[in-house]
């Protein structure tokens, strides 16, 4: 079942991941390349070099769960970013853009009141 919600914080890992690791090696990612805890509940995002495969790892009560996408055709559009950061908080929104396909640059967000 896919659980994912808006409720969650989505980190977007800024740099080329193997899609061979799984969730030990992606875990060690988060806690050494961008100095967050694995097992906060957090989803954290990691794409490949060729952008048409993205992989999201999410700690659960019980266990990781893992998601993972390839592209048939096409690649995943990242989001604007300073090459300085290791990663960076994205929204839910965004992240459901990029798995669609649809382009971030071209979208046209209006005010919402809190």
């Amino acid at each position: 079942m896919f659980s994912l919600t808006s409720s969650l914080s989505y980190f977007l890992y800024n740099g080329v991941t193997d899609m061979r690791k799984s969730f030990d090696g992606l875990g060690g990612i988060v806690a050494d390349k961008l100095s967050r805890n694995p097992l906060s509940g957090e989803v954290f995002i990691f794409i490949n070099k060729r952008r048409d495969r993205i992989k999201l790892l999410h700690w659960e009560p019980g266990g990781f769960m893992l998601y993972y996408k390839r592209l048939e055709s096409g690649t995943i559009e990242l989001p604007k970013w300073s090459h300085m950061a290791s990663g960076y908080q994205i929204l839910w929104s965004d992240l459901m853009l990029m798995i669609e396909g649809i382009s971030l640059q071209k979208v046209v967000r209006r005010k919402r009141y809190l």
